[in-house]
């Protein structure tokens, strides 16, 4: 109770401010970190000719900053030593206080810096937040923001937030996901097309049809105690162009080309390409990525220095295990490197994965800790999306099997995780919030569909799973985004159709439904998927087998992409059946003898626990 009153007090002191067109960022910070200064953002009229006075025995004062604009400062605190509590922060104009902050420190939650972040344990849950549930009809409209609720149209905004999140917690565990990964909830204050939470305008504020950086908070540990891990969404190449300080921006190069819009020239490979002219890699990382989203410049050290501290930020306030970097490779790359490093040495067992949408493993893998570039550079974040996986496994179901099309395109891909520090920390998926969702891949096939859905839940990597697709959500409208991100059903008062209870959907939508609720509850015990070897062997008459091991137990997968009953000798398999001679198949509960051969049914997935 104690430390509820004092976190309350703390929170309403925090906020008292003589001028209130003062900006302080990070609003708040805690005690005890690794990191030994606090840098803080202080925008407000003419600040930059004022003296700052801080009123703390354990805050030093180390320096003061003045930017190109007049009324920013940078002050740089040694927090090496502080404790806990309220300090004081003046500006003075010629002696006479002019602004005034009541900055909190905080004491971290025990363990803080100990947390885990997500693994090969998990497996994720992908929300868009405005098109999942409705929880709180009253912030659907808020009276000074610029867009309002349109459900008619499909990039509008729906009514989706947190509070509906919240209130299928339940659902999300019960259907067996241990993390949930929100597309961006911070405030993007656009004309137009602010649902997707891509275009920031405060990156320390919950965008109020949303709720509020609280429901955020207690979003977050609801999940925890449900077992449920939290992985934000993060733009660091961007912000919205509505921005607070896009009309005064604190340096003349805060933002790339500022003010005019010059778009990038999405060449990714610049990157790591040894030919690449400087010409291409400033088009590239200088290039905003669209008009209402100008290019942030992270070589500039002050930016550099608040996105890193932002991300800390919310990792301490949210209780977050993980971070998905979106657009990883147009920020600085040697800012992102040191991004990683500085949240890794606050959190040792935290995890990141970052996307770079190639079809090339050898781009993707550039990117990850420990890989050893020509160029000498080591990215240094852990993990990073498999789109060359997804990839390949669209092409293979799709594909009429030969010798060098069909399911061998998944194994020849699976070869290439020689390239890869770590395959095993690579976030493998069906689809996401980008992509034509995977049942539209394949043509509305629900067979390939559970081939599919079998592998990416049963090899390497962590698997994130998109909301809808346990239901088999559509969009033969089209392929556009605002199609793709559909409200799913059950999220809105007067729904007919509930995927939450069940009410409404169709035989194979439910049957789909309960596919992945048998194969996610059943995976989240077994540490020979988590972390077990991996061994396939290279498809045969359109059969692709392969098996999951460790010391203690093995377990292996079938998937038959012949439309016809077809008999499995298990000669071929040897190596991983010696002295097996029965086992379980998982998805229909059936007994297997193992001693010669089995019997495939047609374009059907087998997951047999090995005894």
């Amino acid at each position: 109770m104690n430390r509820i009153i004092i976190t309350l007090i703390s929170l309403f002191f925090s906020t008292m401010i003589i001028g209130q067109d003062l900006v302080v960022e990070p609003p708040s910070w805690w005690s005890g970190m690794k990191h030994p200064q606090l840098q803080l953002l202080i925008k407000a009229d003419k600040a930059g000719s004022m003296e700052v006075k801080i009123y703390h025995s354990t805050v030093k004062l180390v320096s003061v900053d003045k930017a190109d604009s007049p009324d920013y400062l940078f002050v740089n605190l040694d927090i090496s030593k502080a404790t806990p509590g309220i300090f004081t922060i003046d500006l003075l104009d010629k002696g006479v206080r002019k602004y005034s902050y009541n900055y909190t420190l905080y004491k971290r939650e025990k363990g803080s810096a100990e947390r885990d972040g997500f693994d090969n344990s998990d497996v994720m849950y992908l929300i868009m937040p405005d098109r999942f549930a409705n929880g709180d009809p009253d912030n659907d409209e808020i009276k000074g923001m610029k867009e309002g609720l349109n459900r008619s149209d499909n990039y509008g905004r729906h009514g989706g937030d947190i509070a509906g999140i919240a209130n299928n917690l339940t659902y999300i565990k019960d259907m067996g996901f241990t993390a949930i990964w929100l597309n961006p909830v911070l405030e993007n204050d656009m004309e137009r097309q602010s649902y997707h939470g891509y275009a920031t305008t405060d990156f320390y504020k919950v965008d109020r049809r949303f709720g509020s950086n609280e429901d955020y908070r207690d979003l977050s540990r609801q999940a925890s105690d449900m077992g449920i891990k939290m992985i934000m969404d993060m733009i660091f190449n961007h912000c919205g162009s509505s921005h607070w300080w896009m009309e005064d921006p604190p340096f003349q190069d805060w933002i790339n080309h500022y003010p005019d819009f010059v778009p990038t020239n999405h060449r990714r490979t610049t990157n790591m390409d040894p030919y690449a002219s400087k010409t291409d890699i400033k088009g590239m990382t200088d290039g905003w990525f669209v008009k209402a989203m100008p290019d942030l410049n992270q070589r500039n050290p002050y930016m550099a220095e608040y996105l890193i501290q932002n991300s800390i930020w919310w990792i301490e306030y949210l209780g977050l295990s993980g971070i998905r970097m979106d657009t990883y490779p147009y920020p600085d790359k040697t800012m992102m490197a040191e991004w990683n490093i500085r949240v890794q040495n606050e959190y040792p067992d935290f995890n990141i994965v970052g996307e770079e949408w190639s079809m090339n493993p050898a781009i993707v893998s550039y990117w990850q800790e420990g890989q050893t570039n020509r160029d000498g550079y080591d990215g240094e974040i852990p993990g990073m999306m498999d789109f060359p996986l997804q990839n390949a496994v669209s092409q293979a179901l799709n594909e009429k099997e030969d010798f060098n099309t069909g399911l061998i395109k998944i194994y020849e891909m699976l070869a290439n995780d020689m390239l890869y520090p770590d395959p095993d920390n690579l976030v493998i998926f069906p689809d996401n919030h980008d992509m034509a969702r995977f049942y539209m891949q394949l043509n509305m096939d629900v067979d390939l569909y559970k081939l599919g859905i079998t592998f990416f839940l049963t090899t390497r990597g962590i698997p994130q799973i998109f909301y809808g697709s346990e239901i088999l959500m559509t969009h033969t409208e089209g392929n556009d985004h605002g199609n793709i991100r559909k409200d799913f059903p059950g999220g809105w008062e007067g729904d007919k159709i509930s995927g939450f209870t069940g009410t409404g959907l169709k035989r194979d939508q439910a049957d789909m439904q309960n596919f992945f609720w048998k194969i996610l509850n059943w995976r989240k015990d077994k540490e020979v998927i988590h972390s077990g070897k991996l061994m396939h062997f290279a498809p045969e008459n359109g059969v692709y087998v392969y098996f999951r091991y460790n010391d203690s137990e093995k377990v292996m997968v079938v998937i038959n992409k012949n439309t016809e009953k077809q008999k499995l000798s298990l000669d071929r398999f040897k190596e991983m059946l010696s002295g097996i001679t029965a086992g379980r198949e998982i998805i229909s509960g059936e007994e297997l003898n193992l001693k010669t051969e089995i019997m495939l049914s047609p374009l059907t997935p087998m997951i047999i626990e090995l005894r």
